[in-house]
C-alpha cells in the first residue's frame, strides 16, 4: 500500500509516501486463522482495514502482484481532500476491483497491470462477454496426463536482465516464511465462488498497463475483450495504455517507464 501526499503549492507528483502491506497468508503477515475459509472478500476486508487505520478516506490502489498491493493517496493539506487509489498487479487487480465497485465513495481511481476488469465468481462478469467454448479453449502451455507443470520449465534458462539472483532470494524468502496454502487458496480454489455483486461497475477513472508481449493475452478471450473496450462496458471511465515491448512483470521489467504512466494519471486526477 502507497499513501502519497503533496503540499499546497506544490506540484502532486512532488511528495510520496509509501506503505507497502502484505495480504494475510503473504509475505510476513499471518495466515488467515482458518486459511481453508479465506477467500477474495478477506483481501476487500484488508484493504478497507489499512485505510481506516490510517484515517484514509478515499484510496487509489494498484495491487502489483500477489504480493505487493498498493494503495497512492495524494493529501493536499489536513483539512483537504485526501485522494486515494488503488494499483493491482495480476491477481492482486481483483482486490482493488472489488474494493472500487463495493466502496466507490472511498476510491478516487484505480489502476492495474496486466489484468483487465473482472472479479471473482462467473456471475460477476456478464456472460455474453465471454467468447463460446471459454472454458474449454486451451492456448496456453499445460502438462500433459504424464507430466507435472514444473517438467515444461527448463531449469538451465537464464534469468532475465530485469531479474537479479537478489531478486529471486527475496521472492523465495517470502515464501519460505508464509507457504503456498493462503496463495493457492487465494485467488486460485475461491476464484468460481460468487462475491454476490450483481452490478460490476465502476465509475471512478482506471487506468489498466498492458503489455505487448503479455502471456496472459493468450488467456481466450482475454486480447479481444481487452483490445475491443469491451472492457469498458464495467470500467467507462478507463484509460488503455499497451506498452509495445512489455511483458507480463511489465512493472520490473520497464520501471522507469512504468512510474512515469502512474505519476501521470496520478497528477491527472488529483485535482
Amino acid at each position: 500500500m502507497v499513501l502519497m501526499e503533496a503540499p499546497n503549492g506544490c506540484c502532486c507528483s512532488c511528495w510520496h509516501r509509501a506503505i507497502a502491506f502484505d495480504f494475510r497468508g503473504y509475505g510476513l503477515s499471518q495466515h488467515p486463522p482458518e486459511p481453508e475459509k479465506a477467500s477474495f472478500g478477506d483481501l476487500v476486508v484488508d484493504v478497507i482495514g489499512v485505510m481506516d487505520c490510517l484515517g484514509i478516506n478515499k484510496v487509489l490502489a494498484m495491487p502489483l502482484n500477489s504480493l505487493f498491493p498498493y494503495t497512492f493517496v495524494n493529501d493536499i493539506s489536513a483539512r483537504a481532500t485526501t485522494w486515494a487509489f488503488l494499483v493491482g498487479k495480476d491477481f492482486g487487480a481483483m482486490p482493488a476491483f472489488h474494493v472500487a465497485v463495493v466502496h466507490p465513495e472511498r476510491v478516487s481511481g484505480v489502476i492495474t497491470l496486466g489484468i483487465p476488469f473482472s472479479l471473482p465468481g462467473v456471475s460477476a462478469i456478464q456472460m455474453h462477454l465471454l467468447p463460446k467454448g471459454f472454458y474449454v479453449q486451451s492456448e496456453l502451455q499445460v502438462a500433459s496426463d504424464d507430466q507435472e507443470i514444473m517438467d515444461l520449465v527448463n531449469p538451465s534458462t537464464p534469468l532475465p536482465p530485469w531479474f537479479t539472483e537478489d531478486d529471486l532470494k527475496v521472492y523465495s524468502s517470502l515464501y519460505e516464511n508464509s507457504g503456498f496454502r493462503t496463495a493457492l487458496q487465494v485467488p486460485y480454489r475461491t476464484l468460481a465462488e460468487d462475491c454476490g455483486i450483481t452490478d460490476p461497475k465502476i465509475t471512478a477513472p482506471g487506468l489498466l498497463i498492458m503489455g505487448e508481449k503479455d502471456y496472459a493475452l493468450k488467456l481466450p478471450g482475454l486480447e479481444g475483450y481487452t483490445r475491443s473496450e469491451k472492457v469498458k462496458e464495467f470500467m467507462p471511465n478507463l484509460e488503455i495504455i499497451f506498452m509495445a515491448e512489455g511483458n507480463h512483470f511489465v512493472q520490473e521489467q520497464l520501471p522507469e517507464q512504468v512510474n512515469q504512466l502512474l505519476i501521470t494519471f496520478l497528477n491527472k486526477h488529483s485535482t
